[in-house]
């Protein structure tokens, strides 16, 4: 344990620092502003403490530069999310005001004590695919924009408009067929021809930036894309999303974290898993599309694995949950295979004899005493339904104490 904590608050103009001992008792306080030499301000205040470990709150996000900084100069730097140092201000006792040096200590309590934190490492290859990743979704959405705004002005030029999705060849065609004779609809045929200038251009940009992903996608050597229906786009999001694959301990861990894993909300004798909203909605995001997409493609093993779920009697969300979990599971032991071959260590037999054959969902292929997320959704019984009913998670209120008794 560190003799001394200095907890973090950053923001885009400035920087608080507290330092903590081990009983949680303030030792000093230094407010810099954001500049070329915060680093060197910082690390020249906490010079007087030589075994002093830094917690910055959001070292992914906002304190990502000052975190990298402190890193490169030879600092233990702890990444520490926002909800545990909100967490420690809320419990506290005595003054707990909302400032930038109460929020500074309440991050350096929380990296003192709380065991979910991480120490930050210097940006890698998972850098460079994050900052790609997330220009092509950032392209994305405002081609969907100006695709939207474009079908809303074609449809007061031609009845209908275009029925499915718009392309610029198709825009163009639709445009030229149309002869404005009042001053409104000159009006409108040049803001469409703006949209579609618009809209070319963002496509020529979606293209360069597929191209720039697939080049540093390939250039990290991962096998993430070996993953049937995983190519450039979704191994970066995956992959500059996750960071250190060994941040997860387990294959359930890494599932919690991007949402594959139900959520028990369990009450007594009953026991309920519901489905999770929670994590990373970036890679939920990335893993879902490569489901529909091994959906789609009936010579896959998940359209196989598909049917046979739906086979069993669950329903299509339910047969899709299952398949996103399994998927989920492929790509962390990928994952681990790529983290193993970078550090020279052997690859790991799994099942099978193969090297990280660790496909099959914890879900269906682990004792529920032994699971720690459950399954993705509940087992159906002996036999198939010939109907899929919606499924009661509610028992019905006993009638009478024998059965109250005897449920």
């Amino acid at each position: 344990m560190a003799a001394v904590m200095i907890g973090v608050d950053p923001h885009k103009g400035s920087h608080t620092a507290v330092a903590i001992d081990g009983t949680e008792e303030p030792l000093g306080e230094l407010r810099v502003r954001a500049s070329a030499w915060q680093a060197e301000r910082l690390v020249a205040w906490a010079a007087s403490w030589p075994e002093r470990t830094w917690a910055v709150e959001g070292a992914g996000g906002l304190g990502h530069l000052l975190a990298q900084q402190l890193v490169a100069a030879g600092e233990r730097v702890l990444d520490v999310q926002p909800k545990l140092g909100a967490r420690v201000r809320l419990l506290a006792t005595g003054a707990s005001n909302k400032n930038d040096p109460n929020d500074a200590r309440s991050v350096a309590i929380a990296a003192l004590r709380s065991p979910a934190r991480r120490e930050v490492k210097a940006d890698d290859h998972a850098a460079v695919l994050k900052v790609w990743s997330t220009r092509h979704r950032d392209l994305g959405r405002a081609r969907n924009q100006v695709a939207c705004r474009l079908h809303a002005v074609l449809c007061e030029l031609v009845p209908g408009g275009i029925s499915k999705e718009i392309t610029a060849a198709q825009g163009t065609r639709v445009l030229e067929s149309v002869h404005p004779s009042q001053a409104v609809q000159i009006a409108r045929c040049e803001l469409a021809a703006e949209f579609l200038a618009d809209l070319r251009h963002l496509d020529a940009q979606l293209r360069d930036t597929r191209k720039k992903l697939t080049v540093a996608v390939r250039a990290s050597g991962t096998t993430v894309t070996d993953v049937f229906g995983v190519g450039p786009v979704i191994a970066g999001t995956v992959i500059g999303d996750t960071g250190n694959v060994a941040r997860f301990g387990s294959r359930d861990r890494f599932a919690a974290y991007n949402g594959t894993a139900p959520v028990e909300v369990s009450s007594g004798n009953r026991k309920i898993y519901r489905l999770s909203l929670r994590g990373n909605r970036r890679i939920n995001h990335a893993i879902h599309m490569a489901a529909v997409t091994q959906i789609r493609h009936h010579h896959s093993d998940g359209r196989a694995y598909y049917d046979r779920k739906i086979a069993e009697g669950k329903t299509h969300k339910e047969a899709l949950r299952c398949l996103k979990r399994r998927i989920s599971d492929a790509i962390y032991a990928r994952l681990q295979d790529d983290a193993r071959r970078a550090a020279g260590a052997p690859e790991a037999a799994g099942p099978g004899g193969q090297p990280g054959n660790d496909s099959d969902s914890s879900a269906t292929g682990s004792h529920p005493e032994n699971r720690l997320f459950g399954q993705a959704t509940p087992e159906p019984g002996a036999t198939l339904r010939t109907a899929t009913p919606r499924r009661r998670t509610i028992p019905p209120k006993p009638t009478s104490e024998k059965t109250r008794q005897n449920p």
